[in-house]
């Protein structure tokens, strides 16, 4: 399987040690096709090689992956922008979000979600991390 991992770069990297456990985690159920983003050394300067080069790569990633997983808690408009081609893909996407973060999640991520193709999850920190994705990837599509 593989497995197309989003979070916030350069809209900020204060999560940046959670994303790199989320990476690790999703390793266990295949590839992970954007392990860059959960390096934790990542600045939120991103990488050096071209917007253009960043966009046609990843967009060929999306492509290839069998599913989505996004950590959506810190707003970022490059991870709004893949969650729209996943939805228009037909990817199975699961979004996780930190409602004790203080901040409220877009309605059109929220809205988005039919608990079959896409689904928002909340939750508390990175011990409910492992067993959501457990759960996620496990269960059988519909």
């Amino acid at each position: 399987m593989k497995i197309y991992f989003c979070a916030s770069i350069r809209g900020g990297r204060a999560d940046a040690h959670l994303y790199e456990h989320i990476v690790k985690t999703l390793g266990k159920f295949g590839k992970v096709l954007t392990e860059h983003v959960g390096d934790s050394r990542l600045s939120h300067t991103g990488e050096e090689s071209g917007d253009g080069a960043i966009h046609d790569r990843d967009l060929d990633w999306l492509r290839q992956a069998d599913a989505v997983v996004a950590e959506v808690t810190q707003p970022s408009l490059g991870v709004g922008y893949e969650l729209g081609h996943a939805y228009l893909m037909k990817k199975r996407t699961l979004c996780l979000f930190r409602p004790s973060s203080g901040r409220e999640l877009s309605a059109m991520i929220r809205g988005a979600a039919d608990g079959e193709r896409m689904l928002v999850t909340d939750y508390a920190g990175r011990d409910d991390v492992d067993a959501i994705l457990e759960r996620f990837f496990l269960a059988k599509p519909h």
